[in-house]
C-alpha cells in the first residue's frame, strides 16, 4: 500500500481495511495519532487527509492510499496553531492534545482564508472541535489558543511555553507507554470473565503464548475481572486467541444490585477474613475500623458528640422544625477514563531484571511494589514513565495491564506491550463509587449549626473505603454530629481513588442541605456560611465571592420563568493538606547545564515545569542551562501524583536542592561557575513544616499537614425548561491554597477539576446490566464526557495567604477545584427553578419531572 505522508511517499504491507491508524504508528514509527476510544469519538487519532480532518482509528488504509496525508509530525512546529498551544498551556497531559492540533491547524487556515485575521467566537471554535475530548478539561486553554491563532497573533518567532514539554507534546515528539515498540516485542491481550461470580477451572487457548492471572481461590467476582492474559507477534492475532479461549466456569449466585448485596440471604462477595482483606480500596486513606454483616461493611464512625446530635435532631423532628434538613441524596459511578488507556511494556534482561515503560502515576510506589510481588530487590526494578496520559487516581498502583505484561514477558523471554482498550478501561479501569447519602442538618433559633447527621452507603463494586461521612467531620465548626460510612459490596467492577476520593458526594449532599437552611431561614447562603465555617482562608474566599456581580445580582430563587432560566448558586470546598516528607531532588552539573533528577512523573500537573522555575529562578539561569529530568527510577526518591501532593512536596525540595547547588559553586554568578563544576552533585529535601505534620509518620508515603485547605465555586447556569437540560455558563472559583508555584499551570489544572466537576453533574454515569453484570456504557458516545462545548467562561481567584508556617507556603489545589464544583451546579438549578435536585447527574428525565 503505497501513498504520500507529510510529503514523502511511503509503502505499508498491510490490507486495504487496516486502520490508517495502525498503518502510520505500527508501519511507519508516527505515533503522534494516538489511540483512545477506537470509535471516532474522542479526536486523538485525527490525522489530515487531502488537507481534511479525519479519524484515522475509523479510517481505513483503502482510504488513504494514493492520498496525500498530515499527521502532527507534518507540521513541523511551526504552524501558529502550535505556537498559541504553547503559549496559551492549552494541554496538559498532552495525550490528546496532536489530534486537537491537527484539526485545530485545518481550522484556523480556513478560517483566515475566508475571514482574516478575525478571532471566532467562542461557539465558533466549540463547533469546530466538538469531535475532541480531552479528559483533563484543558478545553478553556484551547478555546483561547485556537482564537488568537486565527487572529494572527502568533504567526512570529516561537513563545516561551508555559510548560518545558509543551514542544514534545505539540509536535507529537512526547513518547507514552502506548507508543513504545521494542526489538521482538509481542502484544498481550486480557482474557476477562464474561460471569459476575463462579470458579474458574481451565482455561484452554491455542496458538498463544497464556499467563493466568486468576487470584488463589480461582473466584472472579465481576464481568470483566482478567483471568488470564495472551501473547502474539500481532495485536489482532493476540484478540482472535484471546476470542476463541475457552473458560471452564463453576457458576455462583450473585449480587448485581445494592438491594439484592443488603438481603439478609443475599450471596456474599467475600465470605473470609482473608478475603476482606484483600479487597481494593476506594479511597488513599488507611481504613477505618467496621463490622462486616454479608456484603455490608461498617458503620466506620467519624462522629463528634453524637448522642447530642441525634437527640437534637429528633426533637427538632417531633415538633416539626422547619429549620431541620432531612432528605437523600444520590450519585452515580463515575469512570476515570484517562485518554491513555492503562498501559505496559515489560521486559525481562539477562540478568533477571525486570525494565518496564509504564503509564502510572506512582513510579516509586510501583517500583516498590513490583519489586515486592516478583522476589526482586529495588534496583532489579526499571521503570520508564516519560510521559503519562493522565490518571487522575487510577494508575497508582499495580494493576492488570503491568501484571499481565510482566508475566507474559517472562514465559516468551521476549517483551511484551499490553494496552486496555476503552471498553477494558471503562469497565475494569477505575471509577468513583456511586453513592447513597441520608442527611439532615439542624440549624438554631440563631441560625446556627446545631447539630448533623451522615449517613453514606458506598456503592464501589468489590472495593471498599467509603469515607463521604468522615469528610464532612472537618467542616462548619464543631457541632454535635453523628457521622457513618457504610460499604456495600456487590459483585461488579471495583472502584479506585478518583480526584477527591469522598469529596464530591459529600459535597452535593452538604452543600445543598447548607444552601437550603438559609433559604428556610431567609438568609444569604454566603453570609451562612461564613458564620459556621471557622478557617479564615475561606472566609476570605466568602467575601470574595459575595462581592462578585453576579452573586449581588442574582434573581429569588425560583422566580425566573419561561424557557430559559438562569440561576447561580454557590458550594463550599474544604479539604486535607497532604505531602510526602521523603520527596527529594538531585541537581547534577553536566556540559554546563543543571540536570534535576527525582523518581516522579508528570501526568500533565507540570510537575517538569514546577521543577525547571524553582532551580531556574533560584539560580539565576536561563532556560535552556536547566534539565528536568522525572519518570525513570535510578535517582534519588519523588512523590506519586496523588491527593494534590506532589507540587507541595517537589517545591520545597527543588528550592532545597538549588540552595544546595548554589553554595558547592564557586562564589560569583552561577551561570559562570557551570562549565568548571562538571559532575557536582546535590541532593535536595522536603524540608518538615515548622508546626510539623498531623500523622506522626508517613502513612503509604504521605503525611497530613496541618491545615485545611478550601475553595468556593459560584456558578451561573441556563436551564432549558422545554428541553429539560442544564446548561453552565460562568463559573468563578476561589481557592485558598497558599502560595502558588507556577500560575498558569495551576490555573489549567483548576479548570480541569471544574469540567471533570461538570460532567459529574451532569453527564457521567456508569450503567451496569442488573440481570448480567455487564457494563453497557463501555464506549465514548454511551459514557459522555465534558466536550469542549461544554465549558463554560471560567474565572479564578487564589488566595495565598495564611500557609506561611508550610514549607514553600503552598498546598495542593486540583482537588479542591472539583470537589464542589457538581454542588454548586445543585444549588444554581434550584435557584433557577425552584426545585432541588437530589440526584446525580441532573438527567433531562430528572430534571423535567423535577420543573413539571
Amino acid at each position: 500500500m503505497e501513498f504520500v505522508v507529510n510529503g514523502k511517499t511511503a509503502k505499508v504491507d498491510a490490507g486495504a481495511d487496516t486502520p490508517a491508524v495502525e498503518l502510520l504508528r505500527e508501519g511507519l514509527g508516527l505515533t503522534g495519532a494516538k489511540p483512545a476510544c477506537g470509535s471516532g469519538v474522542c479526536g486523538a487519532c485525527t490525522i489530515l487527509v487531502g488537507g481534511t480532518p479525519v479519524v484515522s482509528c475509523l479510517t481505513p488504509g483503502a482510504a488513504i492510499e494514493g492520498r496525500d496525508v498530515t499527521t502532527v509530525e507534518g507540521l513541523g512546529g511551526t504552524h501558529p496553531v502550535q505556537r498559541a498551544f504553547a503559549a496559551h498551556d492549552a494541554l496538559q497531559c498532552g495525550y490528546c492534545t496532536p489530534g486537537f492540533v491537527v484539526a485545530a491547524a485545518a481550522f484556523t487556515d480556513r478560517w483566515r482564508a475566508a475571514h482574516g485575521d478575525v478571532a471566532p467566537t467562542r461557539s465558533q471554535i466549540a463547533r469546530a472541535m466538538a469531535g475532541h475530548l480531552c479528559r483533563c478539561g484543558a478545553y478553556e486553554s484551547i478555546l483561547a489558543a485556537i482564537a488568537a491563532a486565527c487572529a494572527g497573533r502568533h504567526d512570529g518567532d516561537d513563545p516561551v511555553p508555559a510548560r518545558v514539554e509543551a514542544w514534545e507534546k505539540i509536535t507529537g515528539r512526547a513518547r507514552y507507554t502506548t507508543d513504545v515498540r521494542l526489538e521482538g516485542q509481542l502484544e498481550g491481550v486480557i482474557i476477562r470473565a464474561t460471569r459476575p461470580h463462579a470458579r474458574v477451572g481451565a482455561v484452554h487457548v491455542e496458538g498463544a503464548a497464556v499467563a493466568e492471572l486468576m487470584p488463589a481461590d480461582r473466584v472472579v467476582r465481576y464481568v470483566g475481572q482478567p483471568i488470564a492474559a495472551v501473547a502474539a507477534p500481532t495485536r489482532a492475532a493476540a484478540l482472535a486467541a484471546a476470542a476463541s479461549a475457552e473458560v471452564e466456569y463453576t457458576p455462583l449466585p450473585a449480587a448485581l444490585t445494592t438491594a439484592e448485596a443488603e438481603q439478609p440471604d443475599a450471596p456474599v462477595v467475600y465470605g473470609s477474613r482473608a478475603e476482606r482483606r484483600g479487597a481494593p480500596k476506594s479511597n488513599e486513606a488507611p481504613l477505618s475500623p467496621a463490622k462486616w454483616q454479608g456484603n455490608v461493611r461498617g458503620p466506620a464512625a467519624a462522629s463528634w458528640r453524637a448522642g447530642t446530635a441525634m437527640r437534637r435532631i429528633d426533637e427538632a423532628r417531633e415538633r416539626g422544625d422547619q429549620r431541620l434538613v432531612s432528605a437523600t441524596f444520590t450519585t452515580a459511578t463515575q469512570v476515570h477514563t484517562a485518554m491513555e488507556p492503562h498501559a505496559c511494556v515489560a521486559r525481562w534482561d539477562d540478568k533477571g531484571e525486570l525494565h518496564l515503560h509504564l503509564s502510572t502515576q506512582a513510579v516509586s510506589a510501583v517500583a516498590a511494589e513490583a519489586a515486592k510481588r516478583w522476589s526482586l530487590k529495588p534496583a532489579q526494578i526499571h521503570i520508564v514513565a516519560d510521559h503519562v496520559g493522565g490518571g487522575f487516581g487510577s494508575k497508582v498502583h499495580i494493576t492488570s495491564d503491568l501484571v499481565a505484561a510482566v508475566e507474559l514477558a517472562r514465559i516468551t523471554a521476549a517483551p511484551v506491550r499490553v494496552v486496555l482498550d476503552r471498553a477494558e478501561e471503562l469497565t475494569d479501569g477505575g471509577s468513583r463509587p456511586a453513592t447513597r447519602i441520608e442527611l439532615s442538618l439542624l440549624a438554631d433559633a440563631g441560625a446556627g449549626l446545631a447539630a448533623m447527621s451522615l449517613d453514606a452507603w458506598s456503592d464501589g463494586g468489590t472495593s471498599i473505603g467509603s469515607n463521604a461521612a468522615a469528610l464532612s467531620r472537618y467542616i462548619y465548626g464543631t457541632a454535635p454530629r453523628r457521622l457513618r460510612d457504610f460499604d456495600v459490596l456487590t459483585h461488579r467492577p471495583p472502584a479506585a481513588p478518583f480526584r477527591g476520593p469522598g469529596g464530591p458526594p459529600m459535597a452535593w449532599a452538604l452543600e445543598q442541605a447548607v444552601d437550603e437552611i438559609a433559604h428556610r431561614c431567609g438568609e444569604d447562603p454566603i453570609a451562612l456560611r461564613r458564620r459556621w465555617d471557622g478557617n479564615p482562608k475561606r472566609r476570605a474566599l466568602y467575601d470574595w465571592a459575595a462581592a462578585l456581580p453576579a452573586w449581588t445580582g442574582r434573581q429569588p430563587v425560583g422566580s425566573p420563568d419561561g424557557r430559559f432560566r438562569r440561576g447561580v448558586g454557590v458550594a463550599a470546598t474544604n479539604w486535607l493538606y497532604l505531602l510526602d516528607p521523603g520527596t527529594e531532588i538531585e541537581l547534577v552539573v553536566q556540559r554546563g547545564v543543571v540536570v534535576a533528577r527525582t523518581t516522579t512523573q508528570d501526568i500533565g500537573t507540570g510537575s517538569r515545569s514546577v521543577i525547571a522555575d524553582l532551580v531556574r529562578t533560584e539560580l539565576g539561569l536561563p532556560a535552556g542551562r536547566v534539565r528536568v529530568e522525572v519518570g525513570r527510577t535510578g535517582t534519588v526518591y519523588g512523590p506519586a501524583s496523588v491527593a494534590s501532593s506532589a507540587t507541595p512536596s517537589i517545591g520545597p525540595a527543588a528550592i532545597d536542592a538549588a540552595r544546595r547547588l548554589r553554595a558547592a559553586l564557586p562564589a560569583g554568578p552561577v551561570l559562570e561557575s557551570l562549565g568548571d563544576a562538571e559532575g557536582v552533585r546535590v541532593v535536595g529535601k522536603r524540608r518538615r513544616d515548622r508546626r510539623g505534620y498531623v500523622t506522626p509518620f508517613p502513612i503509604g508515603n504521605l503525611a497530613i499537614g496541618r491545615g485545611f485547605a478550601g475553595a468556593v465555586h459560584l456558578t451561573e447556569v441556563e436551564v432549558d425548561a422545554r428541553l429539560a437540560t442544564v446548561r453552565v455558563t460562568r463559573v468563578w472559583c476561589g481557592i485558598a491554597a497558599g502560595h502558588i508555584y507556577a500560575e498558569r499551570l495551576a490555573r489549567s489544572q483548576c479548570e480541569g477539576g471544574i469540567i471533570q466537576g461538570i460532567g459529574y453533574a451532569l453527564f457521567e454515569q456508569r450503567h451496569v446490566d442488573p440481570a448480567t453484570g455487564v457494563v453497557l456504557t463501555d464506549n465514548l458516545e454511551d459514557y459522555r464526557i465534558p466536550g469542549i462545548g461544554d465549558t463554560p467562561e471560567i474565572s479564578l481567584h487564589f488566595h495565598q495567604e495564611g500557609w506561611e508556617h508550610v514549607t514553600g507556603h503552598g498546598v495542593g489545589l486540583g482537588e479542591m477545584s472539583t470537589v464542589g464544583m457538581a454542588a454548586s451546579i445543585g444549588n444554581a438549578v434550584h435557584a433557577a427553578t425552584g426545585w432541588r435536585p437530589h440526584d446525580l447527574p441532573i438527567r433531562p428525565d430528572r430534571l423535567r419531572e423535577g420543573i413539571s
